[in-house]
């Protein structure tokens, strides 16, 4: 939530050569709009059409993908990024995350308009050991947009290198 997912994945969609897709885009494109999905069906009915989402892309060409941030909080989501992706995590302080959510005055499904600072540290420490479980973490938030994607693309090409993966798919959560 407001690490820069959706910007930087952009850049690094150009960088890489590879499509971008952001799976709240897909998930809204199939579904409506997301506060409606959690009003109607609560996190578990979002979470099963994200996980949709996700299988979806991930069954296509590689490309980069922009991930809700509790996406990793689904078992089944998460099991299929672990064998199907190369996991990034922009590792982005909580201060200057809750700074973007405060500056940003967008309606978060589980964090509201005007988050309590307390109740995003909370969801952060609540998620951040599946984050750093990610394949690749890139601390923040002093770079360029184009700078965290120029890292991540040189990143990624080291570890296909290293690996021998001919086919990279790279996920920004």
């Amino acid at each position: 939530m407001a690490s820069g997912k959706t910007t930087i994945g952009k850049y690094l969609a150009r960088e890489i050569g590879a499509p971008f897709i952001d799976t709240d885009d897909l998930v809204v494109a199939r579904h409506g709009p997301i506060a409606a999905i959690f009003e109607r069906h609560g996190e578990a009915g979002f979470r099963a059409a994200e996980f949709e989402a996700v299988r979806d892309a991930l069954g296509g060409p590689p490309a980069v993908l922009a991930l809700g941030g509790g996406a990793v909080t689904n078992p089944l989501t998460y099991a299929l990024l672990v064998a199907r992706s190369l996991r990034v995590y922009l590792d982005v302080p909580a201060e200057t995350i809750l700074t973007r959510l405060h500056r940003s005055n967008t309606e978060r499904p589980l964090a509201g308009r005007q988050p309590a600072d307390a109740e995003v540290r909370a969801l952060l420490a609540a998620r951040e050991p599946l984050y750093r479980s990610s394949d690749l973490i890139v601390p923040g938030p002093h770079k360029t947009k184009r700078g965290y994607a120029v890292e991540i693309a040189e990143r990624i090409r080291e570890t296909a290198a290293m690996t021998g993966v001919r086919r990279v798919e790279a996920l920004a959560e």
